[in-house]
């Protein structure tokens, strides 16, 4: 018995290996015993989850090779997007519908088939995930008596519950699909089972639940194939189904573990080798301030330097003139926000060589809800004709109510009051009353000031004062030592407050710092509810 049982198992593991599973490393894994701690970030989590719970049975082992290679969070944004899109039955459009239907599926699969672990682990949940709705169920949720079909043996037993899910076709699978599902611990836990006779309760118990050749003698149970794969199917005396057989089973189970097939075959070209062109170099960032719960603003900053651009002589005047075009798409490729600008810079022949010293900055304002977005840009030296595509990553996060929160801090260039300047002067690079221009290579002179920005939302109103009661500890850190710190107990660094948001702007002097690499960490205290909340950005002093 031992000998049959370790030859099945033998076979399972044998076939499944042709899958690509790699059972020895994941045994040393389990026996070391040891997780090696990290810091994971939110895109950590979602991208774990994503990959090993949300599309673990539908992804390809040649996906997840190259999905695992990736580094940078705007790279495997790309891989899911590509990912969905190869999988669309429409092209072109922003509905996917199987997209939908798979996370249907898998808000079913939790909601019904759920037993101690969640629906989309147990093995019913993976097939619906995998497969859909079977074209047919037979469900005996109780078990108890049961007449074996004559294909089984007939005779009567009493069974487990168990389930036999029948499907017309599934490709790579076959045609006339059966597969049967059992919950020997009686715990809701169903499993795929490799033989009709791991349904039977009184299968080990003796002359209980005998087949008609059993009863007449004819057999014994060790004939049965559950217990000899190898016997001669003549010797049941019965008309085994071709697709009953043990090695059959098996074969089936081992198809079953396999994703669907899927419609393109050209994500790894699409993920490695996308066409891009990298002919104007470029800086830029992405700021979040926060609106209201449903929508942030974000300030998308370009900074080009005037050296890498060719300047044309018009009259008098050397223009250079730079096309931006911008699509901000949600991941199912629907456009939520585009936008097409054009810099200009122009001197004269007096400062060209000056102005070609400097840059130009530009910066459009987008209107976001929380979610995950990716900015496709093009930008192009009209003159040149030298152009640029880039993809980046947008996560808006969603801030709660109640939770004391911070905006990004934007380390500026300038900072100035624009209360009385008219209209026209208002569009990029404003806040509120503010014109925030951010310095967006991070860089600054020795001995000037660094001149801060952010928001500060949920503080508390001391209603004594009609005021937050607020403390900011400014601190530069020079790897992990800090090399100055700035305290403002009395909150003298708020320019603006309201019920919903506290304006802190701040100029902080960079003097006795050498050049080198700095991070400034701002901590902001409640002093009403003692509630702190934490943040930093990176700059160079050069």
């Amino acid at each position: 018995m031992a000998l049959r049982n370790c030859l099945i198992r033998g076979l399972i593991f044998a076939l499944i290996a042709t899958l690509g599973y790699n059972f020895p490393e994941m045994a040393a894994a389990g026996k070391t015993g040891k997780v090696k701690k990290e810091k994971r970030t939110e895109s950590d989590r979602y991208f774990d989850k994503w990959l090993n719970e949300e599309i673990t049975y539908i992804i390809t082992p040649d996906e997840k090779d190259v999905f695992k290679k990736l580094t940078t969070n705007d790279e495997k944004e790309r891989f899911i997007e590509n990912f969905w899109m190869r999988r669309a039955p429409s092209q072109g459009t922003s509905e996917n519908e199987f997209k939908e239907e798979h996370y249907r599926r898998i808000t079913y699969a939790n909601e019904r088939f759920a037993s101690g672990i969640p629906g989309w682990k147990t093995d019913r949940g993976r097939i619906y995930i995998t497969f859909g709705k079977p074209d047919e169920i037979e469900s005996h949720p109780s078990g108890g008596s049961y007449q074996r079909k004559f294909y089984e043996g007939g005779g009567s037993t009493s069974t487990f519950p168990f389930e036999v899910w029948r499907y017309r076709h599934i490709d790579g699978v076959g045609d006339d699909v059966e597969i049967e599902f059992v919950d020997k611990s009686m715990s809701g836990e169903y499993r795929i089972a490799l033989s009709p006779d791991e349904k039977d309760a009184l299968l080990f118990v003796p002359n209980a639940g005998l087949t008609e050749s059993e009863m007449m003698g004819m057999t014994t149970k060790a004939q049965r194939p559950y217990f000899n794969p190898t016997a001669d199917p003549q010797t049941q005396l019965y008309s085994l189904r071709q697709k009953d057989m043990p090695f059959e089973r098996l074969a089936q189970y081992v198809n079953l573990q396999r994703p669907p097939a899927i419609k393109f075959k050209d994500l790894q070209a699409a993920v490695t080798a996308r066409i891009s062109f990298k002919q104007l170099p470029f800086l830029s960032r992405i700021d979040m301030i926060r609106v209201n719960s449903q929508q942030t603003l974000v300030p998308f900053t370009i900074e080009l330097r005037n050296s890498d651009l060719q300047f044309k002589v018009e009259g008098t005047t050397h223009r250079g003139i730079v096309n931006i075009y911008g699509a901000v798409k949600g991941l199912t490729g629907r456009i939520e926000a585009e936008f097409e600008d054009t810099i200009t810079a122009d001197y004269d022949a007096r400062t060209i060589e000056q102005g070609r010293q400097t840059k130009s900055v530009y910066q459009k304002m987008l209107s976001l809800r929380p979610g995950r977005y990716r900015l496709d840009l093009v930008i192009k030296d009209v003159n040149s004709g030298n152009t640029t595509t880039d993809e980046q990553l947008i996560l808006v996060p969603k801030l709660a109510e109640t939770d004391l929160g911070a905006s990004s801090v934007i380390l500026a260039s300038s900072i100035k009051s624009i209360r009385n300047l008219i209209s026209s002067q208002k569009e990029q690079f404003v806040i509120g009353d503010l014109k925030v221009i951010p310095n967006v290579s991070a860089n600054f002179l020795p001995n000037s000031d660094l001149p801060v920005y952010m928001q500060v939302y949920n503080m508390s109103i001391d209603q004594s004062k009609s005021a937050p009661v607020m403390a900011i500890e400014y601190s530069i850190l020079q790897g992990s030592r800090v090399v100055k710190k700035i305290e403002d107990r009395e909150g003298k660094s708020i320019e603006f407050f309201s019920a919903s948001r506290v304006v802190v702007v701040k100029a902080l002097p960079l003097t006795d710092l050498g050049s080198g690499e700095y991070r400034l960490r701002i901590v902001v205290t409640d002093n009403i509810t003692g509630k702190k909340v934490e943040t930093e950005s990176n700059f160079k002093i050069s």
